[in-house]
């Protein structure tokens, strides 16, 4: 026989929406850095192909 599932406490369900909101909150600062980080030329880590680049490539 089915029987409803005991109600999840306010308490913890805060928790996992902060969990949830730093990740989420962390995922954006990296995404804002690396997009800084490519408009200022200083991107180790990453490839980024110039307009220059792809002109040399179809030629």
């Amino acid at each position: 026989m089915a029987v409803p599932k005991k109600k999840t406490s306010k308490s913890k369900r805060d928790m996992r929406r902060a969990t949830w909101n730093r990740k989420a909150a962390a995922q954006a600062q990296r995404a804002l850095s690396l997009g800084k980080s490519i408009l200022t030329g200083q991107a180790k880590g990453f490839y980024y192909p110039t307009d220059e680049e792809e002109e040399q490539e179809e030629s």
